[in-house]
Order: structure tokens, then sequence, then C-alpha cells
């Protein structure tokens, strides 16, 4: 056998015709699919390494014609990138130890540094997605979203988000999301071919990317000729959810017409439910106390501005909450391929998904004033860890969200060796997503409670760190009453938000390339165009202020407007509140209500249309003007941006090998240049005056000028060269070095024209935001001096230290300042505003180490992969510095991740062990309303745990089950202090059985 072939050939034209038609049938064919796999035993074994067997699949863009037309079971890789050694009859290596020996002569051979999962490595973690199987490579960590526990996006080395490119198949891909990074929930991992990893850039691909370049690749009809059938199913649950949902797909490949012709379709329809208790501080605000209120009183001159003079960070806004989340998404992909030479290859191929998440919300939220603070005490930092607030008012939330993201890319490849050296490529591809398309309401939310009159003199104590407990409330209720906690005959309705944010991207991208290859030496020269194009808009209650249409809370709480008491028929049920975050300490109130946000819209709807009938309830002095019943959306002008980016770039690439000393020698050396032009339009406007609430005292409404639009244009151009060297000291041990620049665009929502002053203000926490579209992008400059000792087949060591010089920083600064001199009505003197504002600023270092250790022993079965990553700054965060200009490198985390398996006679089992250290997210929380600058926020260290195991029944048909987040780890976040909660998310765990079927 010259190598493995995952799906073996069977004839029946009228099976695989009927096949391929029900697959290709669906519209514009959906993504992208997860090879079956094949498990098997080592044979020939030897304590020396073996030749470079086949990567599965390989590169598309390091392909010739010819070469892409070899089956990749049945080739080498072809380029020094994949693995260009000579093919062997006598090792023969399946299943999840072959794939692990592809990965390894993947990141043996690659000029650069590389690391990658193939196939069946990939459709045997116990992962949900790309980014969950990522994470098992050195130097990558995981985020998550906290509301379902799934890995969204990747950190690399410290550089997290908007640092990393995504590529499908060497292509950038468009996203709805609002940044430059991928949503990485919307890739499965079933169905895909290999992951590479490129933490050095190949300026022939990409150098926008400090962080690393993340390549998926899918399979092609050609890749596997023949006939090919895949088939997945299975069903998981969520321990808190308690609802079994499934995930099926399926995988049609055939090469027909003399093997000139081939068709591949594969669809994927995922599903899961997710319960997650959180409970939550909305931020941590800075300023400054009155002596007086660390007592129990104060006089109105004690509470002069003058006299503040103790500095301090309190709660803003304090609750807890159930999100029950169904996420639903569907994938799928077409590709044709045309090969009627050796010397001609043309694939056209399509990629489509669309993730729908749905999430009812459900819980309790009580606001807080710095200035109604009484009985305050404060620990060594200044953080307030007890207080009282008098007629505290207590809000109970409903809401129910709807996120649906679209992807659709369409792409066309040829491939021509025009002589024996020389092959031209041509790449070309139009990408669409789409961020709540056509008429979704991303947030319809519910607000009832009870103030005013019934408002408690509320108690509040921080005694845990974030990572251990919440803090507790001491005493709630309405009046302090705490049996009547939740009585629905004191309750009325208060705030109505409704909010949607829609994006689009669209992108437009070619690239060519000649390459020339003769002997020892390998040209590649070529060029690329980018046509990209961003556009958001958000619409919300907010802007025209029917927010505030029943504000007040009503009668019981002694105010003239809102509704009360509401119909009991409303509230359906509650959620309790004892025991809510599983080993977290900590105090809250007793429940929280079950009621639906929508019927409860309709119901203050069904009162009528206060402009021609008197509605008591309805908050008349609230400003709230036009408001006829329905709790319409309108445009936030201030949201309303599109950036359009075009990018030019052309890049040379030169490849050699030779000895030295009787070593073998492999160097690569590359430059590229890119220029980009950059428009940047919004709407401006600014605020014209300010009113206070009759209703609710804590709301604020605003006037503003008529809109205007903005439009600026800016331009850079950079040059962006990259060394890579890789010695072969002995046929066992090898020494690399590698030098390169490369940038990271600034992220898009930086990029708006106008200064954004939102309506939905309140009281002491008036805030905007201001864009800067001459924005610079990072630079770098990465060294990598890294030596490996590949010392038996499939086991290695590797260390690697890599140091990256990073200029021109985007940081982001809240100044407090006035807007066109607006009043506040609650002081009589000009409004001030915490308005968040970017530049460009210092320098940092950021240098680190990743060891890598991957262990096979012998034919038993058993083995082990572990690394661990140590990364350190110059600049790291010091919380004593309350400057509005504070500046740290981000994302920086020391990681570590171990997974043992066995592997044997079609039996696997696997423990993935993930551990990340307490690291800086960014600046800004929900309310970054503060005297200090952007507040940070940071992620406490996790650990989890992850079980996977598999059993091949027949041939064909195998068995799988998996255990996600087996010791239940939690999610935390806090501020600048280790004892300020910000979020603690309990998103249980998940377990999964299914079968794969493969003919």
């Amino acid at each position: 056998m010259n190598g493995i072939s995952i799906f073996p050939t069977i004839s029946g034209t009228a099976i695989k015709r009927a096949l391929l038609i029900g697959v290709s049938g669906l519209p514009l064919m959906l993504a992208a699919p997860a090879m079956a796999q094949d498990t098997g035993s080592l044979q020939n074994q030897t304590g020396n390494p073996g030749p470079v067997q086949p990567a599965v699949p390989t590169q598309a863009n390091n392909l010739s014609a010819e070469q892409a037309g070899t089956p990749q079971d049945a080739s080498a890789a072809p380029d020094q990138a994949l693995g260009n050694a000579p093919q062997t009859d006598d090792v023969v290596v399946r299943g999840l130890r072959g794939s692990l020996q592809r990965n390894l002569d993947i990141k043996r051979t690659s000029p650069g540094v590389v690391d990658a999962i193939s196939a069946e490595d990939i459709g045997k973690f116990p992962d949900s997605n790309v980014a969950a199987s990522l994470q098992r490579l050195p130097g990558v960590s995981i985020q998550r979203s906290g509301s379902r526990g799934e890995p969204t996006g990747i950190t690399v080395r410290g550089f997290g988000g908007d640092f990393n490119t995504t590529l499908y198949d060497g292509r950038r891909i468009s996203t709805g999301t609002g940044g430059r990074q991928i949503d990485f929930s919307t890739v499965g991992v079933d169905f895909i071919g290999q992951l590479s990893v490129l933490k050095t850039p190949d300026v022939s691909l990409a150098s926008s990317s400090i962080g690393a370049t993340v390549d998926i690749a899918f399979p092609k009809p050609f890749d596997h000729p023949g006939f090919r059938l895949a088939a997945t199913a299975s069903g998981s649950i969520q321990d808190r959810a308690g609802k079994i949902v499934p995930t099926a797909g399926i995988l049609v490949s055939d090469t027909f017409a003399d093997e000139t012709l081939g068709i591949l379709s594969d669809f994927i329809y995922t599903r899961r439910d997710t319960d997650t208790n959180r409970v939550y501080v909305s931020g941590w605000p800075g300023g400054f106390y009155a002596p007086c209120q660390l007592t129990p009183a104060c006089t109105a001159d004690q509470l002069a501005p003058a006299n503040k003079t103790v500095v301090g960070w309190f709660p803003q806004q304090y609750g807890a909450e159930q999100q029950r989340v169904a996420d639903e998404r569907v994938d799928g992909r077409i590709a044709l391929q045309w090969h009627p030479s050796d010397e001609l290859m043309v694939t056209l191929d399509n990629n489509y998904s669309r993730q729908t998440i749905s999430t009812a919300v459900y819980g309790f939220g009580i606001w807080f004033n710095q200035s109604d603070l009484r009985n305050v005490k404060l620990d060594d930092n200044g953080q307030t860890i007890s207080f009282t607030q008098a007629g505290s008012p207590t809000d109970f939330t409903s809401a129910e969200n709807k996120q649906v993201l679209q992807t659709n890319q369409t792409g066309l490849n040829v491939k021509f060796d025009a002589t024996e050296n020389l092959t031209f490529e041509a790449d070309g591809a139009y990408a669409k997503s789409w961020l709540n398309p056509g008429n979704v309401v991303g947030s319809r939310n519910g607000d009832i409670g009870y103030g005013g009159d019934l408002g408690t003199t509320l108690g509040i104590t921080i005694d845990q760190d974030s990572n251990k407990g919440f803090p507790s409330l001491t005493t709630f209720g309405p009046a302090g009453n705490q049996g009547r906690w939740a009585d629905p005959a004191l309750i009325g309705s208060h705030v109505t938000v409704n909010q949607t944010q829609q994006n689009t991207d669209v992108l437009k991208q070619f690239r060519a390339l000649a390459t020339w290859k003769q002997d020892n030496l390998t040209i590649k020269a070529g060029g690329q165009y980018y046509d990209d194009t961003f556009k958001f808009k958000n619409s919300s209650t907010f802007t025209n202020n029917y927010w505030q249409a029943y504000a007040g809370y009503g009668a019981p709480s002694g105010r003239t407007s809102g509704y009360a008491p509401l119909p009991g028929s409303l509230v359906t049920g509650n959620i309790g509140l004892n025991n809510f975050i599983s080993g977290f300490k900590g105090s809250l109130p007793p429940s929280v209500l079950i009621y639906s946000p929508v019927a409860y819209q309709q119901f203050l709807t069904s009162l009528g249309n206060p402009q021609t009938t008197n509605i008591p309830a309805f908050n008349y002095g609230g400003g709230v003007n036009g408001f006829t019943g329905a709790f319409d959306q309108q445009t936030d002008p201030g949201s309303v941006l599109t950036v359009n980016e075009k990018t030019w770039a052309l890049f040379l690439r030169v490849n050699f090998d030779a000895d030295i000393a009787g070593m073998p020698f492999h160097f690569n050396a590359g430059v590229r240049n890119e220029n980009t032009n950059l428009r940047s339009i919004g709407q401006g406007r600014v605020p014209t005056g300010i009113t206070r609430s009759a209703a609710d005292p804590t709301l604020l409404s605003l006037s503003f000028s008529p809109t205007q639009p903005v439009t600026t244009k800016s331009n850079y151009s950079y040059l962006l060269p990259s060394v890579d060297a890789r010695l072969e000291v002995t046929d066992k041990l090898q020494l690399r070095f590698d030098a390169s620049r490369t940038l990271t665009r600034p992220g898009l929502n930086l990029l708006t024209p106008v200064l954004n002053v939102g309506n939905g203000q309140r009281v002491n926490a008036l805030s905007a935001s201001g864009g800067n579209p001459n924005l610079q992008p990072y630079l770098a400059d990465n060294f990598d001096v890294a030596a490996e000792w590949y010392y038996r087949r499939n086991s290695y060591f590797a260390v690697d230290f890599f140091l990256k010089n990073v200029s021109n920083f985007i940081v982001g600064g809240v100044t407090r300042q006035t807007i066109n001199n607006v009043v506040d009505p609650t002081t009589g003197q000009p409004a001030v505003f915490a308005v968040s504002q970017q530049v460009n600023g210092p320098d940092a270092t950021v240098r680190g180490v990743e060891l890598a250790w991957q262990q096979v022993f012998g034919d038993s079965g058993f083995g082990f992969q572990a690394n661990a990553t140590f990364v350190d700054t110059n600049k790291p965060y010091d919380n004593t510095d309350i400057s509005q200009s504070g500046f740290a490198v981000t994302g920086l985390a020391n990681s570590a991740n171990f997974v043992g398996f066995y592997d044997k006679n079609g039996f696997q089992i696997r423990g993935a062990l993930n551990w990340r250290d307490e690291y800086l997210s960014g600046f800004g929380q929900n309310q970054n309303t503060g005297s200090f600058g952007a507040e940070p926020t940071f992620v406490n260290s996790s650990f989890q745990v992850d079980l996977s195991s598999s059993w091949d029944i027949t041939d064909h048909v195998s068995v799988f089950g998996e255990v996600l987040n087996v010791n239940n780890n939690k999610q935390s976040t806090h501020g600048r202090f280790k004892n300020q909660l910000l979020d603690v998310f309990d998103y249980g765990r998940r377990f999964t059985l299914g079968a794969r079927y493969r003919f």
C-alpha cells in the first residue's frame, strides 16, 4: 500500500447518481466535510523517524495542476511546506496515530513554524468546533462564549481576535460579526480536511496577521477519486437543559467521465441546547466618594464635587440570570473539478453556513449610583466591599434574543502547468456575510419591577475573589420585605428595549501566482487584490425613546406612570437561585420570574394609542413622542457606518536547498508589499438637550441636531519581508530561525468618522464613543529560534523561543468631557460624558517560549501529546495606575494542554486537559463610565477536562461518545482587582453519543 484509502470504492451507478443529486440539490450547497476515520496498527515499527508520509489533504495553494489531480492517499505532499519526501511501501500507519504522524511531518518539513491537524485527528477530538480543536496546538488558546460555553475565537502567542487571519482554502472569508475575525462556533469540525496554523508568514498567502494565519482546507473530488460516501449522526444533551438534540451530516463524492470530472457535496445540521446560569456586575466605574459617604448620612453640601476626595470603585449594576440557548447551524459545500489533462485543473466551489442562536433570558438587576451609596467600606485598593443604598429599585428582566449569522462564498481556481518547471495559478472568490438579515429582531426585552415607595435600603457585601464567589445582597425585597421579593401584586411595568444590530460584509478577492521549480530552487511571484465593504446599522427603541413608554412601576410604587399590577397570567413560573453557581459562595434572592417579553409588550400595546386615548399608565412626561402603541425600532444614525478597504499586494518568494558541512539546509526568503486605501462613511449629530424622566429619576432622554453625512479617506503602504531557515543537524535534530514583519489592521468598529452619543442614557452614567478612521495598522517584527528533536517515529520534542516587537498599538482611552454644552438636569451644570476614543500609541515587546512533546509508546496503542506556552511582555498592566491613558498588552497568558490516548484494534479513548492562566482580555466593561479611563476586563484562569471514545464495529460503521467539561469548569471575569467580579458563567457538561458510516 502506498497510502491510506479513507473511502473504499464501490459500484452502483444508480445509487451514486441519486445520492449526488440529492445532496447537490441543496440551495447553493452547504459547507465542509469531516473525513471518515480508519484505525489499525503500526507495522514495521522502528526506533528511527520513518519517511515522511503524505499529508491529507494537502494545501491547495502549494499544488501544481498535476499534483492537484493526484489522489492524496497515494502521493507525497509536493511542497516543502507539507513534506516533499520519497514514497514508501513498508510503513502503513492508520487511524489516530496515522494522523498524528502526518501532523508531525507537516511541522517537521515546513519552511516556517507551522502546526497542523489532519482530518482523522479532528474527527476524533472531543471538540465542538474548529477553535476547540486548535487549542490542542502549542501556543493556541481559546475564548469561549459565556452563555454557551462554545469556543468562539483563538489566541495565538497572546494575540487574539483581529490579530489572527482565518482562510478557507487559502482565501480570506467574509464575516458579519462586526470584526475582522470569524466566530469559530460557525465552523464545525465535521467534514473538514485539515487545519494549518502558520505562526510565521507565507508571503505568497498573507502577511496580515501578527498572531497567526489559520488555513481551513476542505476536500475536493480528486483528493479521493471514485465514489465516496460518509455519514454521521449523533445526539447531545447538556446536563441542565435536559433535552437531547441532534446532529447529522452526509458527504458524497464521485469522479467520472474517464476521471476528468468530479463532484463533491456535503451537508450537516448541528443543534446544541445550553442552559447557563450567570451572575454579573455590569461594570466597576472608578470615581470619588465624599468622606461622609463612609457614614450613614450626608448633607447636600457634603456631597458637593469639591468634597469628593476618596478614590473608590463601585458596582454599577448587579444581577443574576439564566440563559436558555438554542444554537442551530447548517453547513454545506459543493465542489466541482474539471481535470481534462495533467496540465490543467479547474475547481469551482461554494461554501455556505447559517447559524441561528435563539436565547431566552430570565433574571433580575439592581442599579447603583455612586453618589447615593452610604456606609461605604473600602479595602486597601479602594475597592468597595460593602455599602447601603436607600430607595434601590428592583427589576425582573426577560429577553428573547436572536442572532442569525449567514455566510456564502463562491470561488474559482485554475491551475495550469505551462511547462515541466512553470505553473500558473489564478484564484478568485466572492463572499458575503449577513448578521441578522431580513426582518430579524435581535432582542425583545421586558423589564418589570418595583421602586419609588417600595425602593429598598439595599445592602451588598463583596467578600470573595471573582473565581470563588459573587457579591451578597444583605437586604432586598419591596421596602425591605424579603418575603414579597417577587410578589406579582406589587410589580409594575418599567422599560422596554428592542434592538437589532445588522451588518453585512462583501468581500471580492483575486490572486495570481506563477511558480518556477528547478532542481533545488523554487521561485513564486504574484499579486493579490481585496475589495472589502463592511456596513453596520443598529436599530432600537432607545433611538426613539419608546423604551420609556410605560416606565415608572405604577401605583404600588407611588408612581403616576407604569401599569401595575400586571396581569398574573403573564408570569408563567420562576427559577430558583439557591446554589445557582455551584462551588461559588455568595447570597442571592430566592428566585427570578419567567415571563415572555413578547407577551408583555403585546399587553402594553393592547392598552391602546396614548396619542388618541388617555392611558394613565403611559409616561406622558417622559419625552416619548410619537408612540402609538407599538414598540417599533428606529435606526440610530450614529451607528450607521460603511467602511470600504481596497488592498493591492505584490509578493516574491524564493526557496532553495543546499548543504552546509554535509547538513541539509533549507532557506526561504520573501517580500510582500501591501497598499491599502480606506474610505469611511458615517452620520454625525450632537445632543442639543437632556431631559430627566418623571417616571423613573434614573432615566434620561436626549434630543439631537439633524444628522449630516461624514466621509473620510486614508491610505497606507507597508513592505513586509520574511526569512525562514532550517538546518538538519542530524536525521533527528533540526534547528530553525525565522524573521518577518507582519501587520494587523484596526478593528472595523474603530474606524467610524463620527462621535456617537446614544439615547439610552442613565443618571451619572452619560457615555459616548468616537472613532478614528485614520488609525494605522499594528506592525510587528517577529523572530523565532527553535530546536526540534524527532527521536523516533510519531514522537518528537520541540522548543521554540519567539519575540515580537509591536508598534502602533491602538490604545482606547476614556475621557470625561462636555459635548455641545448641553446641561445635565440632575446637576444644572454642563453634562459630562465618558467618551471612548482610540489612537495609535506606544510600542511593546512580547516574548515567550513554546514547548511541545508527542510520544507514542511503540505498538501498545498508548500515547500522549503535551505542550506548554509561557509568554511575557515589557508592558504589563498596572492596576495602581488611575490615569486615563493606561496601556497594557492584552491576551497574554501562560497555557498548557495534555492529551492522553489509547488507540488500537479499532478502539480509541482520549482525555484532553486544557489550562490557561489569568489574562487581560481588553479594556472597557459593559458599564464603563468612570473617571479613570477604560477599566480592564480580566479572564480568570480556567482548567477543563474533555473525554471522547470511539469503536469501529465494522470496517464501515463506528460508534462514538464524548463528555465535554467533565470537571464542570466555570468561566469568570473580573475588573481591575480580583474581587471585582464582572461575570461568572456556569455552562455545565455536555454528553454526546453517535455513529459514523462510511461506504
